[in-house]
């Protein structure tokens, strides 16, 4: 089984200011700042660039699996798309053979745009199709709402 979610927020900030916090590792930063209630740890190997690999430990009972490992597959700073795939831990633990998740930045006007994300996933043959309800828009958005408060905070 195979499926994609999508979602959209409108930022109040230019598209490059946006994008300048989502192609590297300043969201990741962002991320552990915002939800470190739930994240213990981030490690990073690379640079920002394809082929960086994040390790995301979290702390006991927030999420149903302890930690995730991420590997940025794409960044593509022409048409602001960063996409990366998680390859071990997280969801592939819970029986997903492919969870990737891309990142779009859509210029509305030169103080605003659009920020879309998408998550494509595929279950294991043999998993539990329920298990796609795991996937949720409200992952995404909360990720989206960090990038937004985060880049409009500091355009204050």
């Amino acid at each position: 089984m195979a499926g994609s979610i999508s979602c959209e927020l409108v930022i109040s900030a230019p598209a490059s200011s946006v994008w300048d916090l989502v192609k590297g590792l300043k969201l990741p930063a962002a991320l552990g700042e915002s939800f470190s209630d739930l994240i213990e740890k981030i490690d990073v190997v690379g640079d920002g660039s394809v082929g960086t690999e994040l390790y995301v430990k979290f702390k006991p009972g927030t999420a149903p699996y302890s930690y995730l490992r991420e590997r940025f597959t794409k960044v593509d700073n022409e048409s602001m798309v960063k996409e990366y795939e998680i390859f071990e831990g997280g969801h592939r633990d819970l029986g997903f053979s492919k969870y990737l998740i891309r990142f779009e930045i859509v210029e509305k006007d030169e103080n605003s745009c659009i920020a879309k994300a998408t998550t494509e996933y595929e279950l294991n043959a043999d998993a539990d199709p329920k298990l796609a309800s795991l996937v949720s828009v409200d992952q995404m958005m909360g990720i989206l709402n960090v990038a937004a408060n985060k880049v409009v905070n500091e355009s204050k």
